[in-house]
């Protein structure tokens, strides 16, 4: 299978080379408006500062804090990335990764996350940037218990993105957040 994919690639970079300069441009021009270059301004190194609330749904508002690194890679022209998250604090360590990709169908992103801690993959949050915001939904439980979960990211300024993660227990009536990151950048911005 990896030379059927290996040589699909190769057919693929050859067609793309084919097509007409103007094509190419008008593709850029349409992937820019329709959300395909949303994560581009966090391509890099950052510092990150996380919140996270030790027991969602449970009522208790006792927080932790973390401090680490993300480092975020793209692939396919900026229509994928991949997040590498390294933080840790008095209650831990957390690392992990998020992978992001873009539908070109849909106008979405769709974000999954695997901890290091247990190596599993997450279901997928979906949705788009509207106005500087990402709002990324689905579905997932919380031992047991089935939840919504809610991603949200901002960026207030160029060189800093915020985070902020909340479930919900009631089909998304209510929402707690139990995840707050920022991130301030490490290198000088393109």
């Amino acid at each position: 299978m990896l030379g059927f994919l290996g040589t699909a690639c190769a057919a693929c970079a050859l067609a793309g080379a084919a097509w007409p300069a103007a094509a190419q441009d008008g593709a850029a021009v349409a992937e820019a408006r329709d959300g395909a270059a949303a994560f581009d301004f966090e391509i890099g190194r950052w510092r990150t500062v996380v919140k996270r609330l030790r027991k969602p749904l449970s009522g208790s508002s006792d927080w932790v804090e973390y401090e680490g690194t993300s480092v975020v890679h793209a692939f396919l022209g900026g229509r994928a990335n991949l997040v590498e998250l390294s933080i840790a604090g008095p209650a831990g360590r957390i690392e992990g990764v998020a992978l992001r990709l873009y539908h070109p169908g849909t106008g979405e992103w769709s974000i999954h996350y695997a901890g290091a801690a247990d190596g599993e993959l997450t279901p997928a949050l979906t949705g788009r940037f509207e106005n500087g915001r990402g709002e990324f939904l689905g579905d997932d439980t919380l031992g047991d218990r089935p939840i919504r979960v809610r991603f949200v990211i901002t960026q207030p300024s160029r060189d800093t993105a915020r985070f902020e993660q909340a479930f919900s227990g009631d089909g998304g009536k209510t929402w707690e957040v139990n995840w707050v990151a920022v991130d301030t950048r490490l290198e000088p911005s393109r």
